[in-house]
């Protein structure tokens, strides 16, 4: 059964099914967040109690996510000693296995040894269940770096990256996806690079996205579908079959770590199932991230440990910002959505939903570093991330179009539609309000209590129950404050040392930061989806000290 990836076009029942999934999300935050004011004033001793029951759960999800931040760091670790390219050769091996180390691992790291031998695992594996396995030199990466208003040097610096990876350079094909909105600087700096590096890939080219084509809206999603409907047409010109090309949409200031294109040329290699298959690698921000206040870089720091959690459950893994995938998948699922704000996860669901549920995304333990949103000045840096973190929870404008997808294709597993589901319904709800329960909301009933609350034993419990989880809650916090530290790079300062332990005292303004630029442009939102006010692409400002 054929389903539109849209909320235009519906007519009848499915058009107010659309509007009453729209206002779900919005209103039961609301609903979260006003009837624990209410119920704090007018019945403390319950609101109390969920409180309570809150602050447990909460700490128990907390500790979780602790502990695989902490593997997941490990991972991540481990994997910067890994040779992709040494794995892709053994991949083309007729053994298809890692050749055995004469010297038995003497004179390795212990985190090449453990690289070596989780590869090891996975390359028998891949030879048992892929089948034929295509070949380095049969494989072509598209690579998309949509521009709207960005300067010549942020996105040059991406380039320049691609001439750092190790793959042949002539299997890479690169385009500029640039709004014909865009000013004649940015289009003539677009230009000048593709004359400066045409002649050292596969194609370098610019393609101009025409600004007011019907049906579609002002969004990233729009502009890179046209830039990809071009490079299918010159695929074909060139006899290349889709189901060997790697499409990465990047945003304009991603940065490839030099391992990036190894690494999922290797994880694209080895995936059974990999023209029905995303990879995702770990975004940092760390193009500016000491050049930005600190609330600014202790939020984005926080954007990457959420993702170094969620590359740990790969069934629930879902694509965000620069990410990859296979280019016949983008072109069976009909490519981007072009009506809609969050095209890296709306492809997503727009793919798991045409495949029936035979969609996933592979996690990659490789980093691409993109900027923190910034300004010339304090002010103008917590407006650029405040539109950037609203922009970020207009994701939740997928829940609805994802819940009709979900009662109309009865052909996807009811398992994977409560898993995914779940997911996708809690994750906003949680954004929106949790940061106000346990900084505000849940501190209000021991100001509403009677006298007669005063001598139960719940009023003896509740404030020691209360610390005892803060307590432990800040063991975890202590733990997120050293992987900072380690995942940061380098400050390029007078001081590292300095400014690095600087850094550790920001993550003191956590709860602030968190309601101010994270749960308030979650409800914002919500709020402007239930009410039917749709937003509008914002670009991000981009700023570096170059």
């Amino acid at each position: 059964m054929n389903f539109q990836y849209s909320r235009y076009g519906l007519t009848g029942g499915e058009k107010r099914l659309q509007r009453f999934l729209e206002a779900l999300p919005g209103a039961c935050s609301w609903a979260i967040l006003i009837g624990m004011l209410g119920l704090s004033f007018w019945k403390p001793v319950w609101a109390a109690v969920v409180v309570i029951a809150f602050h447990l759960y909460w700490l128990l999800r907390l500790l979780f996510m602790t502990l695989f931040l902490v593997l997941s760091y490990i991972r991540l670790s481990i994997e910067r000693e890994t040779d992709w390219m040494g794995l892709i050769r053994a991949l083309e091996a007729p053994e298809s296995e890692i050749p055995s180390d004469p010297n038995g691992g003497r004179g390795q790291t212990f985190k090449r040894r453990i690289a070596r031998a989780l590869h090891q695992q996975e390359l028998r594996r891949a030879r048992r269940l892929t089948g034929p396995l295509p070949r380095l030199g049969e494989i072509i990466h598209l690579v998309i770096f949509p521009v709207a208003r960005e300067r010549e040097e942020i996105y040059a610096q991406g380039v320049e990256s691609l001439l750092e990876q190790g793959i042949p350079l002539r299997q890479i094909l690169v385009v500029l996806a640039v709004e014909e909105r865009s000013s004649a600087e940015v289009q003539a700096g677009a230009a000048r690079l593709a004359r400066r590096y045409r002649d050292r890939f596969l194609s370098f080219e610019v393609v101009v996205h025409p600004d007011g084509l019907p049906g579609e809206a002002r969004v990233k999603g729009a502009n890179a579908t046209t830039a990809a409907r071009w490079a299918a047409d010159h695929l074909r010109d060139r006899g290349i079959p889709f189901e060997k090309v790697i499409l990465s949409c990047l945003d304009a200031d991603t940065v490839l770590s030099p391992q990036y294109m190894a690494c999922l040329t290797y994880q694209f290699m080895i995936c059974p199932d990999r023209t029905r298959a995303s990879f995702q690698p770990i975004p940092v921000y760390h193009n500016n991230i000491w050049e930005v206040p600190g609330f600014a870089r202790v939020l984005d720091v926080g954007s990457s440990f959420f993702q170094l959690v969620e590359a740990t459950n790969p069934e629930k893994l879902v694509t965000f910002s620069s990410h990859s995938m296979s280019f016949k998948a983008l072109t069976e699922v009909g490519f981007w959505p072009v009506d809609m704000i969050s095209d890296d996860s709306a492809i997503f669901w727009k793919s798991f939903i045409f495949y029936e549920g035979e969609y996933r995304v592979v996690a990659m333990y490789v980093t691409v570093s993109m900027d923190v949103a910034a300004s010339r000045s304090w002010r103008g840096t917590a407006v650029n991330v405040y539109r950037q973190k609203r922009r970020w929870a207009w994701g939740v404008e997928n829940l609805p179009v994802v819940m009709r997808a979900f009662l109309k294709k009865s052909r996807i597993p009811l398992c994977a539609k409560i898993r995914h589901g779940a997911k996708l319904w809690e994750g906003h709800l949680a954004w929106a309000t949790w940061p106000f329960l346990v900084a505000i909301i849940g501190w209000l009933p021991a100001f509403f209590v009677g006298r007669e609350f005063s001598n139960s034993v719940l009023s003896y419990s509740a404030p020691r129950v209360t610390w005892t989880i803060f307590h432990l809650a800040s063991m975890s916090l202590a733990i997120t404050i050293c992987l900072s530290v380690a995942l940061l790079p380098r400050a390029a300062v007078k001081r590292p040392l300095l400014k690095k332990a600087w850094h550790l005292l920001e993550w003191l303004l956590v709860p602030v930061i968190s309601i101010l630029f994270s749960a308030i442009p979650a409800l914002d939102a919500q709020t402007r989806l239930a009410l039917g006010r749709r937003m509008e692409f914002w670009v991000t400002e981009k700023r570096r000290i170059l």
